[in-house]
């Protein structure tokens, strides 16, 4: 039998540094990798002198660690997965934990899960935010899983999170099956959404007020001092100070177009399946794409042109940053309530227990997200652990209604500036629609009964009775089946 306690497979930049985090807070690790090289440039490198053992075999690895064993995949998300679990399941015996680390589609996961689980073994697969820094001094863990795993892995997976006020680790247990690489998914759809949000605020200030990177710099700062204190907002303030060569700003300098890897587009698709509004993580994917189309934009900039911008004058300028902040601010708890319901809606499906106020604790340090800002979701999920909307929390609900008027200037100024906003502009328009008691879908209804006799209730009968209407006089009295989505 052996004596280490946890293996880890897939020794890139994320493996290595959690491998070291794990050695560091003094657990011993057996370490494998595809292309053994890397086990051996790893072991005579950063982890030489350190309780870490490297293997080129999994059979050799399996050997090495305590019953049960336990070992973490961080290779790239789906059919390499795949692969190394069945490259695991001969080496493992009953009762053995399998842990995917990666990026993984929750999908897959619940279908791993009830796969390995049928091996006899244990499977979980958690979500692990904080990038190359966070994984080596202290990432944020979603693990969702076989629930047996957790009390075996938890010591390990605690130690080695990110810790918030008392020591309490950003890491609890999500759920079952694929609870959480879902969280991890939403995680980052409300990454994207922040970071498009920061994105056209900066854009406001460079197109429309007219700053120079130092001023932004010195914005920021200043809203990182306040409701706005986050990783995200601290790391655009630093990225504003830097300079290339020449002395002028880096950022300026770099092309328009941004990557992505997938998971936010996941958290749309999802989003769509399960029928929730998640509007401004959807045009912060869009965004995205938008931008990717560089070349076609580039075509269009010389065909059409729009509104001369009009510049604020100087003494309006501090009152318009004021009315950014608080844009920005309201925009970023819609984005969060939105994500909040896609998790609400997706526990209701798969019968998941999931702790909203832990989650919100879970992103409170470590992760790309981590912001003074969940504080507040924990204390709202505190006070009322089924609450329905985030936005109807007291603290929410001020903050919203506060940051109103300036929402709407910040939007009107985009728009009739034609500078583009559509995270902050979707937001509001969000915002609009939940807030009125009627909307304009009794016009659709009637429509879709029009053309295709789906039917609509009535506003002066019961809900659940539905009726259809002749509207050409030529269509006859029989209707299409009734559905929602």
């Amino acid at each position: 039998m052996g004596n280490v306690d946890i293996g880890l497979i897939g020794l890139a930049v994320m493996g290595e540094n959690l491998v070291l985090n794990m050695e560091g807070k003094g657990f011993s690790v057996a370490v494998y990798n595809r292309t053994t090289s890397k086990v051996d440039a790893f072991i005579q490198g950063r982890g030489a002198g350190k309780k870490i053992s490297g293997f080129h075999s999994l059979a050799d690895l399996a050997a090495s660690l305590k019953r049960p064993r336990k070992v973490m995949i961080m290779v790239k998300a789906g059919e390499a997965v795949d692969d190394t679990i069945e490259h695991i399941l001969p080496v493992f015996e009953k009762g053995d934990i399998i842990i995917d680390g990666g990026n993984s589609n929750y999908q897959d996961t619940i279908r791993r899960t009830a796969y390995v689980e049928s091996k006899g073994l244990l499977y979980i697969g958690t979500g692990v935010s904080g990038g190359e820094e966070g994984a080596l001094i202290g990432p944020s863990i979603m693990p969702g899983g076989s629930p047996a795993a957790w009390p075996v892995v938890k010591p390990i997976l605690q130690a080695i999170a990110a810790k918030v006020e008392g020591g309490v680790p950003c890491c609890d247990w999500v759920g079952e099956n694929g609870a959480g690489h879902f969280v991890k998914m939403v995680h980052n759809g409300i990454e994207y959404g922040d970071m498009q949000l920061i994105c056209e605020t900066y854009d406001l200030m460079r197109n429309y007020l007219g700053l120079s990177y130092e001023e932004m710099h010195d914005v920021f700062d200043t809203w990182n001092k306040g409701n706005l204190n986050s990783y995200l907002i601290e790391i655009t303030r630093d990225i504003l100070a830097v300079k290339d060569t020449d002395g002028q700003p880096l950022a300026e300098k770099i092309l328009d177009t941004a990557g992505q890897k997938g998971t936010g587009k996941w958290t749309g698709i999802a989003a769509l399946e399960f029928g929730v509004p998640l509007t401004l993580i959807g045009e912060a994917v869009f965004a995205r794409c938008l931008s990717a189309a560089k070349a076609e934009r580039v075509r269009s900039s010389r065909i059409f042109s729009g509104p001369k911008i009009c510049k604020p004058l100087d003494a309006e300028k501090h009152a318009f940053i004021g009315d950014l902040e608080k844009a920005l601010y309201a925009a970023k708890v819609v984005s969060y309530a939105q994500g909040y319901l896609l998790m609400r809606e997706a526990a209701k499906e798969y019968k998941w227990n999931l702790n909203n106020g832990g989650i919100a604790l879970m992103w409170r340090g470590g992760c790309i997200i981590r912001s003074v800002f969940l504080g507040k979701i924990k204390e709202a999920f505190d006070r009322k652990p089924d609450l329905e909307n985030l936005l109807l929390d007291p603290f929410f609900t001020s903050i919203i209604e506060d940051a109103q008027a300036s929402w709407r200037r910040v939007v009107a100024a985009a728009v009739s500036n034609g500078i583009p906003a559509p995270t902050l502009t979707s937001a509001l328009s969000y915002f609009d629609g939940y807030r009125n008691e009627r909307l304009p879908a009794n016009l659709l209804q009637a429509q879709r009964d029009y053309f295709g006799a789906h039917t609509y209730e009535r506003i002066d009968k019961n809900r659940g009775e539905f009726f259809h209407t002749n509207w050409t006089g030529r269509g006859g009295s029989t209707s299409a089946s009734t559905y929602t989505v």
